[in-house]
């Protein structure tokens, strides 16, 4: 939108007022007919002193002074002006948008004098009530990706107009008015000790930051940050684009809608062993009505925090799929993985006449062949494999129905081109991606209406937070921790990260353990180990017939095994936040209490070490993944599915005001370009 030049109009007086929900609700004849009272008010009511602002031809102000106020009063900054309740600055010009006119003016400054008031029009003409509408969408943005929930002292914080700086505390907002009351604000402290004052009630323009590294801090005032702003708001647009593009294409290719739930169906969820969270039923439901009320393919993330039952889901979908009549396949990022839900879908599915099998390089190649063939001759219901199922020999059922859905297990394990060519398989496919990561309330709120996102957040019933303790190595905390986890018939998790040193470990673990009754069995395992050899190690730990398991980060993915309940991490300072989450996740999978030992060694803790451990030990509730976002694993989520190349954008500005531009970026488009209706899918 550009201000055309040559619509001017000059004026020798105006009335600004602030972006508030008291003067949102007038219209601009209210104004005109109060103005006389509005005037008068003034100059004895605190109210209307603070927000509002009477501008006069040739009269002396600071434009300085009318920079901050506008700020004061919520308007915000931007290079062009676009709708209401925005301002610009070029040189000695400002323009403004008031919330109580229909058009904006241009304020021309001579020194400290003000010299010139024009209306001027913008190409774009609007109704008053749709600038008004347009306005009230951007405030509950603005809103929406505010999260400034239990901000503390020293964290970085962003504010819309002036950038990043860090949070040191609340204050007062004294005016040079007596009479007028003090109003709380956030003290936000930037280079060279400047220091901003920001109002509750513009606290909409305040947002956490959240990021990978370590922001940089501008001083107030300069060009840097509506720089920044302007080359990551090019970057939001342009993935917008991308991203209705996608949309769009999907919206040309339809698919039979599946069948009702039948007997099959009922049979299965009888055969659950545990009791469905509220989550879980409302994902799951969520997801059938729309197989089978909607012709458009699947396209959905499923997020929930490790062992909150995604598997259940995937289980559940795939044979409403085959009920009517589809074959369907999920994909998994490692053979351990594949075998494992393998194992738990033949179980559940014993009594039913669905046929699953599991395909991976673990197979001779005559078994292979067996399966491929009756795969291609629809003799298999279900297939489980790793990437192996993306090499050109698999062919699925042809004269039936064939692929109808596809599952992707940790999608994020999986490289782009991988993912394409999984989607090529068919263009009606459905498909669903399973995530651990958590998905940030901002992004979510930011591609709800393009994407569909289902999040599982409610722990399995009985479950137990798993208690966590941060140590420095002691041995005698380690004989202590494994003694009590074997005397009441569980197994451990001794993690240490480097292959070559593990045959000491065992040796150090079997010294240590000596003096128990009865020996332990320890056995390592890594990823340098054949396939085969990996998935004895875990039939045999899963059988009880392992006791510790000495383990690299292999263990990090998907293993479910609810009897191993204490972890042991040899140097976490090793372990990035988000791993060391994840690796945590292995154990706690039933209703036993279960135990994390983080241990470090003092002389090699950095600063950095130090706040991820001590970000893992506050991290303790269960669903803590949703609220230990404010470190790496929201960023990871946000990588995970806009892009690793993305990340350097939102390190820019922060997750939440990068959202926020992304949400933007979406609805223009779609209301500009695609004429597609408010609310998406």
């Amino acid at each position: 939108m550009e201000v055309l030049a040559q619509t001017k109009k000059e004026i020798k007086t105006v009335l600004i007022v602030s972006v508030i929900p008291y003067f949102l609700e007038k219209k601009e004849d209210w104004f005109q007919t109060h103005l006389g009272e509005i005037l008068k008010a003034r100059k004895t009511n605190s109210f209307f002193e603070t927000n509002t602002l009477f501008l006069e031809k040739n009269k002396e102000m600071k434009m300085s002074s009318l920079l901050r106020k506008l700020d004061e009063m919520g308007y915000v900054k931007v290079r062009d002006i676009e709708g209401m309740g925005e301002f610009s600055v070029k040189g000695g010009v400002v323009e403004i948008f008031p919330l109580n006119l229909k058009h904006p003016i241009r304020v021309e400054f001579y020194g400290n004098i003000v010299e010139r008031i024009e209306k001027i029009s913008l190409k774009e003409q609007k109704t008053e009530e749709e600038l008004k509408k347009d306005l009230k969408k951007r405030l509950t943005t603005q809103k929406l990706f505010s999260d400034l929930k239990n901000l503390k002292k020293g964290e970085y914080i962003v504010h819309l107009d002036h950038g990043i700086g860090k949070f040191v505390g609340f204050s007062f907002l004294t005016y040079q008015n007596p009479l007028l009351e003090k109003e709380k604000c956030y003290v936000i402290e930037y280079a060279r000790g400047d220091k901003l004052y920001v109002p509750f009630s513009q606290e909409r323009k305040l947002s956490r930051y959240i990021g990978f590294e370590t922001p940089k801090i501008s001083r107030l005032g300069g060009s840097f940050w509506e720089k920044t702003k302007r080359k990551v708001k090019k970057e939001t647009e342009k993935l917008a684009k991308e991203l209705l593009e996608i949309y769009a294409k999907r919206k040309l290719v339809h698919r039979p809608p599946y069948l009702p739930d039948n007997e099959i169906d009922k049979h299965l969820e009888s055969t659950f062993p545990y009791k469905e969270t509220p989550d879980q039923l409302q994902v799951i439901n969520e997801i059938k009505k729309e197989m089978e009320t909607s012709e458009e393919p699947l396209d959905r993330i499923v997020c929930g925090d490790v062992g909150f039952g995604k598997t259940e889901v995937a289980l559940r979908l795939m044979v409403k799929a085959v009920n009517s009549g589809y074959q369907t396949a999920m994909i998994c990022p490692t053979t351990i993985l594949a075998h494992q839900h393998y194992q738990t879908f033949k179980e559940r599915l014993k009594d039913l006449p669905i046929k699953v099998e599991v395909l991976s390089r673990l197979q001779s190649k005559l078994q292979q062949k067996k399966i491929l063939k009756n795969l291609k001759e629809g003799k298999i219901d279900i297939i489980i494999g790793t990437h192996r199922l993306l090499s050109d020999d698999v062919e699925f059922c042809s004269f039936k129905k064939g692929l109808g859905l596809l599952i992707i297990d940790d999608e994020h394990k999986f490289g782009v081109l991988q993912k394409e060519k999984l989607k090529k398989l068919k263009s009606s496919l459905d498909v669903i991606y399973l995530s651990a990561t958590p998905i940030p309330r901002t992004l979510y709120f930011a591609l709800s209406s393009l994407k569909k996102i289902s999040i599982i957040q409610t722990p399995p019933p009985l479950r137990l937070p798993i208690k966590t303790f941060i140590y420095p190595w002691n041995e005698k905390i380690i004989k202590k921790a494994v003694e009590k986890e074997l005397s009441r018939g569980g197994q451990v998790y001794y993690l240490q990260n480097t292959i070559k040193t593990l045959p000491q470990t065992k040796k150090f673990l079997e010294n240590l353990l000596s003096s128990l009754p009865k020996p332990p069995k320890i056995e390592i395992i890594h990823g340098r180990l054949s396939e085969k050899q990996l998935v004895n190690l875990m039939t045999n730990f899963k059988r009880k017939k392992i006791d510790i398991l000495l383990a690299t980060t292999i263990i990090e993915n998907g293993l479910d095994f609810s009897n191993a309940n204490t972890l042991i991490v040899e140097d976490a300072t090793k372990l990035g936040l988000a791993q060391a989450y994840q690796i945590r996740g292995r154990i706690g999978r039933g209703a036993v209490q279960s135990f994390a030992y983080f241990f470090y060694n003092p002389a090699s803790l950095t600063e950095k070490a130090k706040l991820r451990l001590k970000t893992l030990k506050e991290a303790q509730e269960l669903g803590c993944g949703y609220k230990i976002a404010l470190r790496d694993l929201e960023i990871r989520g946000a990588g995970n599915i806009l892009g690793k190349e993305q990340s350097g954008h939102v390190n820019k500005v922060g997750l939440n005001l990068y959202c926020q531009m992304l949400s933007e970026a979406i609805e223009k488009l779609k209301k500009e370009k695609y004429h597609i209706k408010n609310g998406g899918n």
